[in-house]
């Protein structure tokens, strides 16, 4: 064969070969616009279903692991700033579905807001072998801000909730949600991600070694977490317990108080009280959050029903009130001691409200715009108080009303001034289905786990629970039974770690560690690096 023909044989088999081997430009970014957003849209569903009523724990490592394989070593910031977007917005969409029967605008909103935190923490954290650090921090401090901003924050389908039955739950005692969020974080970015630089001084753990595998530092930091988790002070019984009635009236799920009459829920709380015996021997029984609506709780016809029947047990109830303020145009929502007398011994008034659910964020402007606010006619008050009440024989609880159990802060509040245990009265009857209900009953979980104290959760249809100071769920109802639950629980004191410390020491550490990870991976960083070894 002669080198002229040779040459042209091989020029009509060069387009062929293209074609099998599939690398030219344009196919290789029609590839990564397609194939990216699907895995990272993917992966934050994996996410979303790691939570509760779905939950299963590990899908929610295994979530991140894939958002990591779709952003890569080194992505474009257009790319880092659409797939951050897609794996947020997608697993809020997904955890927070509940939210559209609130708002069908604010479920939206909420997706596009959380997913900016993503996609802003994605933008912001460093490309390269530091990643496998930067990462994590960036997206776990992203979910920090997600739980107090906008509007006081909305802390549910977090990843803390998620991991509740995994390994990690026990580290709540320790830092908290943002701890096991990091954890989570930095297991799936570390799994899927390379091996980070490491100081030299960490090397010496690995003699002989010069590096070490994917995030090897990150993954002891979590084993020794783990550890500590198991001995770390969960504080301590007082050799006292209190024999509480958890009451849960029943009705119909799905349904709000503009279709059933608020004398209807009072009646059915009655109605199930009525059934407790009067020899049970409780310590208090406990209603859900607004199951009395009425102008003037105090001195009025239900009030003197509720009497009659804390008489008749012999025991203080703990009722979920609400009141009318301003002259009728706002309400508030509270809990309060009724005593077999007939007097209200202590009150909690909720301080933290939900967001389109008990008041509305710039009304005016939205109202100016038509948006529908029918069914939030009035603002709720917020209440000022510290987040305990008394009982008449001294013992002290955390109460948080319904939302308020998703925000950490609350509760440490209640247990710091003395509280031996937690109720949480709620209402979850308006919603279909049981996403905030199983949210709820996680959160409450690790409310437990957190202080070291135990949690009764009562609502009108479901779910109510008795929860003990390890997280573990020793009662719970289904949904729109009526149904009792009585209980010994036990009064404990001292204080966990996180009880003492909250949130801002792990914030900071993640805030330095994003900041240390986007300086060593700089440009400048690698030109000082060049200069000290020439």
């Amino acid at each position: 064969m002669s080198p002229t023909r040779f040459d042209r044989t091989a020029h009509r088999c060069q387009p062929q070969t293209r074609l099998l081997t599939d690398t030219s430009p344009d196919r290789v970014r029609l590839r990564d616009r397609v194939a990216r957003p699907a895995l990272t849209l993917l992966a934050g569903a994996l996410v979303g279903f790691a939570m509760p009523p779905w939950g299963f724990w590990p899908l929610a490592i295994i979530g991140v692991m894939l958002f990591e394989i779709a952003l890569g070593a080194n992505p474009a910031r257009r790319d880092r700033m659409l797939l951050g977007f897609i794996f947020g917005a997608t697993w809020t969409y997904l955890g927070m579905f509940w939210m559209i029967q609130l708002t069908v605008p604010g479920y939206f909103i909420a997706g596009l807001v959380y997913g900016s935190f993503h996609m802003i923490a994605a933008l912001i954290a460093p490309v390269g072998t530091w990643r496998v650090i930067g990462r994590p921090a960036a997206h776990t401090l992203a979910e920090a801000v997600r739980f107090s901003f906008p509007f006081g924050g909305v802390p549910l389908a977090s990843l803390g909730m998620s991991q509740v039955d995994g390994p990690f739950g026990g580290v709540a005692r320790i830092g908290g949600v943002i701890l096991i969020t990091w954890i989570v974080m930095q297991l799936g970015f570390a799994l899927a991600g390379p091996a980070p630089r490491i100081p030299k001084f960490a090397r010496s753990f690995r003699p002989g070694a010069t590096g070490a595998p994917h995030g090897a530092i990150a993954f002891l930091i979590i084993l020794v977490l783990v550890v500590i988790a198991g001995i770390a002070p969960r504080g301590s019984a007082t050799g006292e317990t209190l024999r509480i009635a958890a009451v849960q009236g029943g009705g119909k799920q799905g349904t709000s108080a503009l279709e059933v009459p608020a004398i209807v829920v009072t009646e059915r709380h009655l109605d199930a009280t009525r059934t407790i015996p009067s020899d049970s021997d409780l310590d208090l029984v406990v209603w859900p959050e607004n199951t009395i609506d009425t102008p003037t709780f105090e001195g009025s016809d239900i009030h003197a029903s509720v009497t009659a029947e804390a008489a008749r047990l012999d025991t203080p109830i703990a009722v979920g009130i609400t009141e009318e303020r301003e002259n009728g145009t706002r309400r508030i929502n509270a809990q309060v001691i009724v005593v077999p007398s007939g007097e209200i011994v202590d009150r909690y008034d909720k301080v933290r409200r939900v967001p389109f659910g008990e008041y509305v964020p710039l009304r005016g402007i939205l109202e100016a715009v038509g948006a529908p606010l029918d069914r939030i006619g009035r603002d709720a008050v917020a209440g000022t108080g510290p987040a305990i009440v008394d009982l008449p024989d001294g013992t002290r609880l955390s109460v948080v009303i319904s939302w308020e159990v998703f925000f950490a802060g609350r509760v440490r509040e209640g247990v710091k001034l003395g509280a031996e245990a937690i109720i949480n009265p709620t209402n979850g009857a308006s919603y279909t289905g049981t996403i905030v209900q199983s949210q709820q009953v996680a959160s409450s979980r690790l409310r437990a786990v957190e202080t070291g104290r135990w949690v009764v959760q009562t609502a009108p249809t479901g779910f109510s629970a008795v929860i003990d100071a390890d997280g573990n769920v020793l009662q719970r109802t289904a949904v729109s039974e009526q149904r009792i639950l009585i209980d010994e629980i036990e009064l404990r004191e001292g204080r966990t770690w996180y009880t003492n410390i909250g949130d801002a020491p792990i914030i900071l550490a993640l805030l330095a560690t994003l900041g240390a990870s986007i300086w060593f991976s700089s440009e400048r960083w690698r030109n000082r690096r060049k200069e000290a070894s020439s």
